[in-house]
């Protein structure tokens, strides 16, 4: 889950500070012209990655409400990772952001806890 919440503090970086930047228009793919004229709804885009982001976080930080919490986050990010792949029909879409969240609420729902809350 952490891998899945720092995955999306990176699409946020990508998407509100670098989108018409060299990396950006290598990492989506874009032409420059194309990359400025779409740059306020790539902000806005990157707003809500980082609204997962951060949902992800407070359920990690969480340890009364974490699994309620993160099936909530992870099903949101896979829900957005399913959209975003069918939309684009860009299957990498798909592995990138949903197969990771899809992992993480499989590891929820089997109670496999990797953050090591109940070690001594």
């Amino acid at each position: 889950m952490v891998l899945v919440a720092f995955e999306h503090i990176y699409f946020m970086i990508l998407e509100m500070f670098y989108w018409d930047k060299p990396k950006g228009l290598k990492t989506f793919v874009l032409t420059l012209e194309a990359a400025k004229s779409s740059k306020t709804m790539a902000k806005n885009q990157g707003l809500y990655n980082g609204f997962l982001a951060a949902g992800l976080i407070w359920a990690i930080l969480n340890k009364n409400n974490f699994g309620q919490l993160a099936v909530f986050f992870l099903s949101c990010v896979v829900v957005a990772g399913i959209f975003g792949a069918y939309t684009t029909k860009n299957i990498k879409l798909f592995y990138v952001q949903a197969a990771p969240a899809l992992i993480g609420l499989l590891l929820v729902f089997l109670g496999i806890n990797l953050l090591f809350w109940n070690c001594p």
